[in-house]
């Protein structure tokens, strides 16, 4: 049973090497990709069970007891979120084989969007499952190094600039990183998550905030947490839309969840987390006023992006098991629903060769198809009921409401408004790109870079894949009750954290 907590890491980076020494069979990459996803699907489905059922699943790797070995854990939390993630790599997989089919013909290998494809999805199956400070690191440190190559493949001047934004705050974000590491381990001699918990309580609680507070910088740039968040706007649009799916639906998410993570079990917060809650709201309203000042169409989802961050910030703030079973639902509904609407952003600016807006029209006529994946989709983010959007805010509403402090009520009242402004913000996109006359494509403005735009060709499996993930979200709001408990015993879990150490240390367990 240990060994399927291993892999979703192990296999993803055997494949890459595989795929990467037989890089000159197009067929073998493709193949061997969708077959290792599909993989980690069924391992990660088999996982959520049984971590429901039994409790988390520890591998101590190498036989090394912990605190002092690695440890990877699989707990009701990271169980679902590998599902779910692995269904979007999938999908996002299938949507660019479909597209290099299209442009480049079937014979035409990749040299390296598959292998580093395959080792972004094994960073973050390690981020999801590492069991201390260093492997969570190590994790970002090889989702990083594969997402650097993804985002500048047959690179332009212009993505460059933006690569180079998006490397730099990187790599400045990992030196914070491995600080921080170092001292929390000259603080408790630990690194280990399950021991951090013992061991931070029993410092002076001015370290213990400014270790508190370094986590929350470290994990907020990776989360693009408001003021933290410059860096995404001006680094996603940029990458073809299968890569800017994957980003936007995974990366920021897997900061989340380091940020949940470790502020539930290496933290303790007695009450309402107030400076959490300030920072939620601002996220919100932010991101949301920032979309709406855009005419790209990319720019403006990487605004509402960082915008529905905040919503993930809000439950954390309001700190209860409510507040965190929304946060979980949120996740769930937010990784699907962001990664299918870039998807579609990349059928939109096919058919009309820009992501201005201003420059678009008429799509409902001319691809009715796209006309609803981008209806559905857009509908769930602004929270539309009966969509996934509109129970996971419920949820969180719920629980601010409950909080019952006057911060609790003002950032539900946001929540309520940048749902508003969610709402105007995609019937702007609706009203310019697929209302009023049909325009002809434009010319694709840079034919040699890895962007094919304007040849209105979207082959079955690029629409099959993201209908496949407006799928998903539908299914996410059908099954809303199960969803819920399970997301109800996960958010249990983490307010208390007793089971996951007791799993980790065992009768060390303190």
């Amino acid at each position: 049973m240990t060994v399927l907590v291993a892999l979703p890491v192990l296999l993803p980076l055997a494949a890459a090497g595989m795929s990467l020494a037989l890089g000159r069979f197009a067929d073998f990459q493709r193949i061997i990709g969708l077959v290792v996803l599909a993989a980690i699907i069924a391992d990660a489905a088999f996982l959520l069970y049984v971590t429901d059922r039994t409790g988390p699943v520890v591998l101590q790797v190498g036989g090394w007891a912990a605190p002092a070995g690695i440890t990877l854990i699989a707990d009701r939390l990271s169980a679902l979120l590998l599902v779910v993630s692995a269904v979007v790599t999938l999908a996002v997989l299938i949507y660019s084989i479909g597209q290099r089919l299209t442009d480049y013909g079937r014979e035409r290998a990749s040299t390296t969007f598959h292998p580093m494809y395959l080792v972004l999805c094994a960073g973050v199956s390690l981020a999801y499952l590492a069991g201390d400070l260093f492997n969570l690191f190590v994790a970002f440190e090889i989702m990083l190094s594969s997402s650097y190559v993804l985002i500048t493949r047959r690179t332009t001047a212009s993505r460059v600039r933006a690569g180079m934004t998006y490397v730099i705050v990187s790599l400045t974000s990992s030196l914070l990183f491995i600080t921080m590491i170092a001292l929390v381990y000259a603080a408790t001699a630990t690194v280990n998550l399950a021991d951090l918990g013992g061991k931070v309580a029993q410092l002076p609680e001015g370290l213990q905030v400014a270790l508190g507070l370094l986590m929350v910088i470290v994990f907020g740039v990776k989360a693009a947490m408001v003021p933290l968040h410059f860096w995404l706007p001006d680094s996603y649009p940029t990458a073809p839309a299968p890569v800017t799916a994957v980003f936007a639906g995974l990366l920021t998410k897997v900061g989340i969840y380091a940020l949940i993570r470790t502020q539930t079990l290496v933290f303790s917060h007695d009450h309402t987390w107030t400076l959490m809650l300030v920072i939620a709201l601002i996220t919100m309203l932010v991101g949301a006023l920032g979309a709406l000042a855009q005419n790209d169409l990319n720019r403006m989802l990487s605004f509402l992006l960082v915008s529905h961050i905040g919503y993930m910030l809000f439950g954390l703030g309001v700190y209860d098991v409510t507040g965190l079973t929304g946060v979980i639902l949120y996740v769930v509904h937010h990784i699907t629903v962001q990664a299918t609407l870039f998807l579609v952003s990349g059928l939109i600016t096919r058919h009309t060769g820009t992501v201005a807006l201003s420059r678009m029209g008429g799509l409902a006529k001319a691809a009715p198809m796209i006309a609803v994946l981008f209806a559905l989709p857009a509908l769930s983010l602004a929270g539309v009921p009966p969509f996934s959007g509109f129970v996971a805010k419920l949820a969180l509403l719920q629980a601010g409401i409950a909080a019952g402090t006057p911060t609790a009520y003002v950032v539900t009242a946001g929540t309520i408004l940048t749902s508003l402004l969610t709402l105007y913000a995609v019937a702007r996109v609706w009203t310019r790109a697929f209302w009023g006359q049909v325009r002809a494509p434009e010319p694709d403005p840079d034919p040699d870079d890895e962007l094919v735009v304007g040849t209105g060709n979207s082959t079955r499996p690029m629409v099959a894949a993201t209908g496949v993930l407006v799928t998903a979200s539908v299914v996410i709001a059908l099954v809303a009750g199960p969803l819920a408990a399970v997301s109800a015993r996960a958010a249990e879990d983490l307010m208390h954290g007793d089971t996951y150490r007791e799993a980790v240390l065992g009768g060390a367990a303190r």
